[in-house]
């Protein structure tokens, strides 16, 4: 009886010590307000394009989004271009494809069926360019990080000089919501670093919301349709938890008349 005792004990303990190691490293992330969260939640499809326009010119260096087809940018439910601003778009990369007749590998402008064009030919080459780092893939990465859009958004503008007594190593850049505060990417993102086609103000804030909703997308690209379902679910349980409840009502209002 004692030794089962000392185990529970022991198991308290330890379950006492993670939730404190837990709560001590728990960050308060930036917050802001997303269009899409909520029952009622969409994108906002100035944000999506401006979005695409900021993972083009500044994050597309280094991340890919191989998930995503450029046909996917004129999808309902995402930022919605039009078929002749997509082809556009599509048309501004250039793919490897092949072989030809002569069997070599040639390159021509992107279609709207092509995947977006990868940073990088592998892996490796990946590692090379980034001093041994290998930048993730941006498709799900919304989803792949714990604390989800408020977590890439904060980090986005988590930038700081170290506090004093912490050195860091060369390449390494020190970001107040970075998991270790120790991040090998530098900052990204300055005030005016693009010039959006709508005139909206490119601030480092707006650059980060932006892009972040671009990655929410993304990774949820029938959000908006999972929300639409949800509510006519809702609509529809309410409904027939009325019809159920007057039928039993009527039911047992016979019963008791009998009775």
């Amino acid at each position: 009886m004692k030794k089962f005792s000392r185990i529970i004990f022991l198991i308290i303990l330890i379950t006492c010590f993670q939730y404190n190691s837990n709560a001590a490293e728990k960050v308060e992330y930036l917050k802001t307000d997303w269009s899409f969260k909520g029952l009622f939640g969409k994108f906002d499809r100035a944000s999506l394009q401006r979005g695409y326009q900021v993972y083009t010119e500044v994050c597309s260096s280094c991340h890919s989004m191989k998930y995503l087809s450029y046909r996917n940018l004129t999808e309902k439910g995402g930022p919605e271009f039009t078929e002749a601003e997509a082809k556009a778009i599509a048309a501004s990369f250039e793919v490897k494809d092949g072989p030809n007749s002569d069997g070599d590998m040639f390159t021509r402008p992107g279609k709207l069926s092509d995947k977006f064009v990868m940073p990088y030919d592998n892996v490796k080459a990946a590692q090379s360019a980034n001093g041994g780092a290998y930048p993730p893939d941006m498709s799900v990465l919304v989803k792949a990080r714990g604390g989800g859009v408020d977590y890439i958004y904060s980090l986005l503008q988590g930038y700081e000089d170290p506090p004093i007594g912490i050195t860091l190593d060369d390449g390494v850049y020190y970001n107040k919501f970075m998991y270790g505060n120790k991040i090998k990417m530098a900052n990204q993102l300055s005030d005016g670093l693009v010039e959006y086609s709508d005139g909206t103000n490119a601030t480092v804030e707006q650059m980060s919301k932006d892009v972040t909703t671009f990655l929410m997308w993304a990774a949820e690209p029938h959000l908006e349709a999972r929300h639409k379902m949800g509510f006519k679910a809702i609509v529809y349980l309410i409904i027939l938890t009325t019809l159920v409840y007057f039928s039993m009502k009527r039911i047992w209002s016979r019963v008791k008349t009998e009775v």
